[in-house]
């Protein structure tokens, strides 16, 4: 893996208010409140393109490790090595988690779905290193 750093889930609109709404509410944790809290289903498919119940509809392909079914602390690692912070800002594992692994591994590999657009963090140091040596040449050069 590279020493980019890791794409946070947390931060993806939407997901941060959702993990909010799950401490007031833990019942939304539990993968069978998708019906009552339509609001995850809309994230999810926002984010990703598939809903957790349309990603569980999609055919694996041959190989397929079932990561989607592994323990969370399992899951944290396997999606840091794909370059994917799945933890709060405590490094626990979201509380929305198994409603979001699905449809996010099976983008992540390129199965179903995709992943939301997020632009590369721009480096000022190559502009103002730039600019100090543009500005050094200048006042060499001066007659």
């Amino acid at each position: 893996m590279s020493n980019a750093p890791l794409r946070r889930l947390i931060d993806l609109p939407g997901v941060r208010d959702l993990e909010y709404k799950a401490l007031m509410k833990p019942r939304m944790a539990d993968i069978d409140a998708r019906v009552e809290f339509p609001e995850i289903d809309d994230c999810a498919k926002a984010l990703f393109g598939l809903t957790a119940d349309e990603a569980d509809d999609v055919a694996r392909p041959a190989g397929w490790d079932r990561v989607e079914l592994k323990s969370e602390r399992d899951q944290v690692a396997a999606f840091e090595a794909e370059g994917w912070d799945v933890t709060d800002d405590k490094r626990r594992p979201l509380r929305l988690l198994g409603h979001f692994s699905a449809p996010l591994w099976l983008a992540v590999r390129g199965v179903a779905g995709g992943l939301p657009f997020i632009p590369e963090p721009e480096s000022d140091t190559t502009l103002s290193s730039s600019l100090a040596a543009e500005a050094a040449r200048f006042r060499r050069n001066k007659p």
